[in-house]
């Protein structure tokens, strides 16, 4: 019987999260949920003087916006709880101290300066950035190179020290990766990383290596940058005993600079007007605020289908997908070796198109949000769901609703007066005034019947519907710009839109 699929994203609490994690997120989400498997949301806090208060929720928030809820998470709890691993600390010593008995790890001694001293004994034009290695380890203060009653004394007088894997000199780790088919890497160019701390908090390559085991995941995905780490996980894996149960490896592609040259990062996004960060991010106790795709007006629909399509199509040209859509069309193996470019016009497309989509009454707490934002009051609910039906196919990000629907709740405070006084006459605003009348007779108020006789009004004065027609959006919008003048009528209702005609013609008048 197959076992049943579980995948997990294991985030540091260190401040927002990029959208490159958000799409790690998604194909794990994706895959597990087409799979009919579990998504676990485990903490990887085990770096306390990387840990960032708030950053936990704030994750929490952008998973929940995203519509990516974990099974199992600190929040949600589950089976194999706890998630978070400052609160699993004591699991990881046992299997540490198992691979010294081992032989596959040691204890070392050396402190911060006499590390300091070694990256500077054992530089070289060749080598400017040592590693502690196969090279070095003999030469440094460890229990390789010390006899066992010196590290049985040392271990006895409470000297700080770490314990780092002992990474064989000249093998060659291969694994096969989902996306990239066979990977291997030689041994001797790996450092022997540090698996448990002084501290006794484990580093994430040996609290990665248990929690996967112990939690059952089946499938570990995780950004390419994670690749040069793989031989040490895959050892790790090897010498605890377990490599039967090592989940399969997927190394996710780079999100990209627009340019394509490197990884795409906050800093990009400062410098060219654009987030990387799924929401706001404030790091706490400054004002330095980061911004998200939620706050520049973004759909978490939109948000999810542009990311999936960052890396991944289902080999087919369609590009719009509704979550449901994804789970069901989401392959691991059409997902691009390549690093994909992230283009903010092609974002706000998708954005556009998600809004068109969306119907009005999905959108309507959104809307009315950003209408609180700013001081537009839009109480009459019916009458909102109208405008938002009308004006939606002219906005990209959910604030361009205040610019194209504002004036349906607020009279205009200034006019382009400009456009209309160059072509204005005394017969324009003797017709106006004839307009005026005309309304305040109308018993019924909707678009048709007020465009049929503002037409026949204007062919009785022998005057042409397009001259007087921009005159008339200006009145009662401000500018050139809105939907259907006489859906704006409508909507406004008779005594604002004759208000709003008059108020105009006071002006040109002077």
């Amino acid at each position: 019987m197959a076992k049943k699929v579980r995948v997990r994203f294991a985030p540091s609490p260190t401040g927002g999260l990029h959208l490159g994690g958000v799409r790690t997120v998604l194909y794990n989400y994706l895959f597990a949920r087409q799979q009919g498997g579990d998504f676990v949301l485990r903490i990887e806090d085990t770096d306390q003087s990387r840990y960032v208060p708030g950053a936990e929720e704030y994750i929490y928030e952008c998973l929940k916006w995203c519509g990516l809820q974990p099974d199992e998470s600190p929040l949600a709890g589950g089976p194999f709880a706890p998630y978070r691993q400052s609160e699993r600390k004591e699991l990881y010593r046992q299997y540490a101290e198992f691979l010294v008995q081992e032989g596959k790890a040691y204890y070392a001694f050396d402190r911060p300066d006499e590390l300091e001293s070694m990256r500077e004994r054992f530089k070289t034009a060749e080598n400017p950035s040592p590693q502690y290695d196969h090279n070095i380890r003999m030469q440094m203060r460890n229990s390789c190179a010390l006899t066992f009653e010196e590290t049985q004394r040392m271990i006895a007088d409470g000297v700080p020290h770490v314990i780092r894997i002992r990474m064989p000199e000249n093998e060659t780790v291969t694994f096969t990766d989902m996306i990239r088919g066979e990977v291997s890497f030689h041994t001797s160019l790996v450092d022997d990383k540090v698996l448990l701390k002084a501290d006794g908090m484990p580093t994430y390559h040996l609290a990665v290596v248990v929690d996967d085991y112990l939690m059952k995941i089946t499938h570990a995905f995780r950004g390419e940058e994670w690749l040069p780490s793989s031989p040490v996980h895959i050892l790790l894996w090897k010498y605890l005993g377990w490599e039967k149960e090592m989940p399969q490896w997927a190394h996710l592609p780079l999100i990209l600079k627009p340019d394509g040259n490197g990884k795409l990062s906050k800093r990009d996004g400062d410098r060219l007007g654009f987030p990387v960060f799924a929401m706001n991010w404030t790091v706490p106790g400054t004002s330095e605020l980061t911004k998200g795709f939620r706050e520049m007006g973004f759909l978490p629909e939109a948000f999810i289908n542009m990311l999936a399509m960052l890396g991944w199509n289902d080999g087919t040209d369609q590009e719009l997908f509704t979550l449901d859509e994804l789970i069901q069309k989401f392959s691991i193996d059409r997902v691009h070796k390549g690093g994909a470019k992230f283009d903010f016009e092609k974002a706000k497309w998708f954005n556009h198109e998600w809004i068109k989509r969306a119907d009005a009454g999905r959108l309507k707490p959104e809307v009315k949000s950003i209408f609180d934002q700013h001081g537009i009051a839009a109480t009459d609910d019916a009458q909102l769901e109208k405008v938002i039906a009308l004006v939606k196919e002219r906005c990209t990000l959910l604030p361009d609703f205040v610019e194209q629907s504002r004036f349906f709740f607020q009279t205009p405070q200034q006019w382009d007066l400009d456009a209309i006084k160059p072509k204005w006459n005394e017969a324009k605003q003797t017709f106006f005034g004839d307009v005026i009348s005309y309304l305040q007779q109308q018993s019924y108020w909707n678009a048709t019947d007020l465009e049929n006789g503002f037409k026949e009004l204007a062919a009785a004065k022998q005057i042409k519907p397009g001259e007087v027609l921009l005159p008339l959006r200006i009145m009662l919008v401000g500018g050139k710009f809105g939907p259907g003048v006489f859906e704006i009528a409508a909507i406004i209702g008779k005594e604002e839109t004759i208000n709003r005609i008059n108020l105009v013609l006071q002006q040109l008048r002077g």
